[in-house]
């Protein structure tokens, strides 16, 4: 999920998901097969749910397939993202779905494990045309359920003119670049701050995750979590030492972000692509000539996260073949590049990247790079419960000076404790 995402309510998720395993349903995914979809164009009304945005845009953006497929219809029910989890929740336990759903990135496993969602039929869409860790993303057991729709991933933004009196004209490269760039933007170039990232707080996970990776941690192995480990301990330490080093702001108002960005109190930034427009906004017409992006500066490799929005065929469609034929179309380069221009959406497959709308533009060309070896968390069903833990240890150690392995330890009993919920 992206930076729209919201927090899911745990135990009302659990309470929902609970009778919705009582109503019948499997509660393993590992044993689904995809049934082929018919041959020809669609046909019927196909109920769709989409939030945010994307649910504001898509009935309108749908006429399209509609023009393919005149005897189809397309109905689109707006969600607000923080409705949504419980809406589908309880959709699914009263057995009284949509065809379509969005399925946030990180909800995917929980949903996929009641048996309600219906697994990807592969003659019709195939997983190489996808990033990935965006394809991976829908897989739960082993099985797809759904198609990545789009994506999103994180790098640095840095002011180049701080960043080359700093001495690092073309950003940093590695974890020790990114150090003493933050450093001497502070000391060489005037900045209060040399580097921005989440202190904490919810959602930091998806900034603290991109350094484990980087440094080779995996948060889980052999349907397990695996958190308190010496890479992980080592990503952890590394990020704490821009609190303790007070490079990094350790309670940033918020919407301070980006007028400091813009004066130069800041010197650089963890985000991504959707702050390229709210940066050329907040500085005006010629401020895109004062910053750039680059990737994740490497420890052992470059490794983001990759967040988003799957889209997915509940079980219970009611037009399932037409369902799917929408979600194929969808998936067409052609159409993920018109989706966006039409919603700024970062296109999950990847020859639409090849078109000139993103070829042409440096900074998405940064983060598309990005995307090809970007990663996601493990589709377990518990992922929400244990990351709000996760943000939570992380606060300590980046307010509280909590020491990284007793944190990560921690984090570990918990996770244990909670379980993956496969």
């Amino acid at each position: 999920m992206n930076h729209r995402s919201f927090v899911a309510v745990a135990a009302s998720a659990a309470l929902a998901l609970s009778v919705a395993a009582g109503c019948g349903r499997g509660s393993s995914a590992d044993t689904e097969t995809a049934k082929a979809v018919s041959e020809g164009k669609a046909s019927g009304d196909i109920t769709v749910w989409a939030m945010g945005t994307e649910g504001e845009k898509l009935a309108e953006f749908a006429k399209a397939f509609t023009a393919e497929n005149p005897d189809a219809k397309v109905s689109v029910t707006a969600v607000p993202w923080d409705a949504a989890h419980q809406k589908i929740a309880s959709a699914i336990a009263a057995k009284q779905t949509p065809d379509v759903s969005m399925i946030g990135t990180t909800m995917q496993g929980e949903f996929a494990k009641t048996g309600a969602l219906d697994p990807t039929p592969t003659d019709l869409i195939g997983k190489d045309a996808f990033f990935p860790g965006a394809w991976d993303t829908t897989v739960v057991d082993g099985t797809s359920f759904g198609v990545p729709w789009y994506v999103e991933t994180r790098g640095i933004y840095y002011r180049t003119d701080l960043a080359a009196k700093a001495g690092f004209p073309d950003g940093p490269k590695t974890w020790d670049d990114l150090t003493a760039m933050a450093a001497a933007m502070q000391s060489k170039a005037g900045a209060k701050w040399g580097l921005n990232v989440q202190p904490g707080k919810t959602g930091s996970w998806q900034s603290v995750l991109p350094f484990a990776w980087s440094n080779g941690a995996e948060i889980s192995a052999d349907g397990k979590y695996t958190f308190d480990t010496p890479a992980m301990t080592e990503a952890l330490t590394y990020y704490q030492s821009f609190f303790t080093k007070k490079l990094a702001p350790d309670n940033l108002p918020q919407g301070a972000l980006e007028p400091a960005f813009v004066k130069g109190e800041i010197g650089a930034f963890m985000s991504g692509p959707w702050h390229v427009g709210i940066l050329n906004e907040a500085g005006g017409k010629d401020f895109a000539a004062k910053y750039s992006v680059v990737g994740m500066p490497a420890g052992k490799s470059s490794t983001s996260f990759i967040g988003g929005s799957n889209i997915a065929v509940f079980k219970d469609a009611r037009n399932r073949d037409a369902a799917w034929k929408f979600l194929a179309w969808l998936s067409k380069p052609e159409v993920q590049v018109k989706w966006y221009q039409t919603a700024t959406d970062l296109p999950a497959v990847q020859k639409a990247w090849d078109d000139p709308a993103l070829s042409g533009d440096k900074l998405l060309q940064v983060f598309g790079t990005q995307l090809k070896s970007a990663k996601a968390p493990p589709a377990f069903p518990t992922w929400e419960q244990v990351a709000a833990v996760f943000d939570t240890e992380v606060e300590k150690v980046c307010v509280g000076g909590e020491d990284p392995a007793a944190a990560l330890k921690s984090v570990q009993q918990q996770a244990d404790a909670i379980g993956t919920g496969a």
